[in-house]
């Protein structure tokens, strides 16, 4: 204790003589604020709203019980002469803090470029940040994980190792997770793994989220076709699904020319021929959604042999979902058409391990690629964070799809769970498919099917402190494959969407044009 009080003496000594030549200070603490006093008119210090941490200030050398004054403007406060720094660079005090949210590491601040990840609890070595926000806050902290050094967003940090290991249990998520089980091991993981850390939707200027989707789906043909823009603005329809990488690029990305030379090669049409196809919808008033297909990529995995799963050996078109190059590229190219086309939102399909998953699983000779020990549950939910963080930083939103499966409340073979990946993005797009999921003969009921699937999928929302929007495909197409044959007309669509709470989107994959024309009056309802 002695030889602590001597070294506080000698850095107050210190900082006096500093401050004795009118060089200006910055308030300093391990917190984004700091416990401030002013003195009354007897001279007693008396408790104050506290300061922002990098707040320059002018240290003067009287102190009242140990206490320095500083002024801040006209105003004078007392601080402990601890809470004073030379520099706003050392106003940031903490030496090392703890992971709360999985997080990945940044090889640098402008980038999506990855350098390593920490999960939860890890404890991080803090070498420096990003400028002080004006709350006083860190965006980026420097930091050092064992060998790998970057930058971790600080939402995801605290100062305390319990606090860290803690989960988040707001609206009964965590007591959820615990009895979101199966009947049989799925190999997904487990929900109790995962992060219910509320992730609030944050409006970004400049860009007006749709929260009620009345949405029609392009593939690259459609999206710059004349006719299909002229049914669309018709339609009455508010969102166009555009697809940027449907399992072939839409457009020569100079992202993919560089990172995945098989898909640039296959690209459809030119940026600017799309940029402008784009752009007519922007100005027709369509709230624009870019489509990029995820893990389903035989183009990267052509390109990219070790971020494909291994099985029996041999190497699959499906590329791992713990891939960080994969997700790199995914990012990257989302980044790239928000920049140059425009778009609202980025729309990610198959963020998903393959459907065989469970077999793979229990083969005992798949290599999934798992490099930092994740979960599949936990490794989908990460890219979700990842996607959001750099997506957001863009200018743009975020949705996902997931399999209606998602609806009954366990970590699905493939990875999805719904509370873990609507917790943190701002659209959840599912697809409860009326010939692929619900009881014998659904398809024939489209409204029953989808009004019981969004029932539990309400009780899914309702378990995490912050949703998001529900924007659910619906059966668009015929449902040829199964006895009976059922057309789905407009009156299908329109059960299916009397069935629902929130926003639609018709699935067909072709944008068959006659379909489309039957299904006008579905949007403008």
């Amino acid at each position: 204790m002695a030889f602590t009080g001597l070294l506080v003496l000698i850095a107050t000594a210190a900082l006096l003589t500093a401050c004795q030549g009118g060089e200006p200070n910055y308030i300093a603490s391990d917190q984004p604020t700091v416990q401030a006093y002013v003195a009354d008119e007897t001279g007693t210090l008396q408790e104050t709203e506290p300061l922002v941490r990098g707040t320059e200030c002018m240290a003067r050398s009287d102190t009242i019980d140990g206490y320095m004054a500083v002024d801040i403007g006209d105003e004078t406060y007392y601080v402990s002469p601890t809470n004073l720094a030379p520099s706003e660079e050392e106003s940031v005090q903490e030496q090392q803090l703890f992971v709360r949210t999985p997080a990945t590491i940044y090889k640098d601040t402008n980038s999506p470029q990855i350098a390593g990840f920490a999960p939860k609890g890890s404890e991080l070595q803090v070498t420096g940040h990003t400028k002080v926000r004006g709350d006083g806050t860190v965006k980026l902290y420097q930091v050092k994980y064992g060998d790998t050094t970057g930058y971790v967003y600080g939402k995801y940090l605290t100062g305390d190792e319990a606090s860290a290991k803690k989960n988040c249990n707001k609206n009964g998520a965590y007591d959820m997770a615990k009895d979101a089980t199966f009947s049989t091991d799925l190999h997904g993981g487990e929900a109790t793994g995962l992060d219910y850390y509320p992730c609030p939707f944050t409006p970004i200027k400049g860009n007006e989220f749709c929260d009620k989707a009345r949405g029609i789906y392009l593939h690259a043909g459609a999206a710059v076709s004349d006719k299909y823009f002229e049914l669309a603005k018709s339609s009455g329809a508010n969102v166009a699904v555009i697809n940027i990488d449907g399992g072939t690029l839409a457009y020569r990305s100079p992202v993919a020319e560089k990172l995945c030379p098989s898909a640039y090669k296959d690209a459809q049409h030119s940026v600017e021929d799309y940029q402008k196809a784009v752009q007519r919808y922007k100005d027709a008033g369509f709230y624009t959604i870019g489509r990029i297909v995820a893990f389903n990529d035989e183009h990267f995995a052509a390109d990219h042999e070790d971020a494909c799963i291994l099985s029996g050996g041999k190497k699959t078109k499906w590329v791992s979902a713990y891939s960080r190059s994969a997700w790199e590229y995914k990012v990257s190219v989302a980044i790239e058409a928000v920049e140059t086309m425009g778009f609202n939102e980025i729309q990610f399909d198959y963020v998903r391990f393959p459907e065989g998953s469970y077999e793979m699983s229990i083969s005992g000779d798949t290599d999934f690629r798992n490099q930092y020990d994740e979960t599949k549950a936990q490794a989908i939910q990460n890219f979700c964070l990842y996607a959001a963080d750099q997506i957001h930083e863009a200018g743009a939103y975020v949705s996902i799809d997931v399999f209606g499966e998602c609806s009954n409340g366990y970590v699905t073979a493939y990875g999805q769970y719904w509370p873990a990946i609507s917790n943190v993005v701002d659209a959840i797009s599912a697809m409860p498919y009326t010939d692929h999921f619900g009881e014998e003969d659904t398809w024939t009921e489209p409204y029953s099917c989808l009004n019981q699937w969004a029932k539990r999928s309400a009780d899914m929302q309702a378990h995490i402190p912050t949703p998001a929007v529900a924007r659910t495909w619906i059966t668009g197409y015929n449902t040829p494959h199964w006895n009976p044959t059922v057309s789905y007309d407009y009156e299908k669509l329109h059960d299916q969407v009397r069935g629902l709470d929130g926003g639609f989107i018709p699935w067909n994959s072709k944008c068959e044009f006659r379909k489309y024309e039957q299904y006008i009056r579905i949007w403008s309802e």
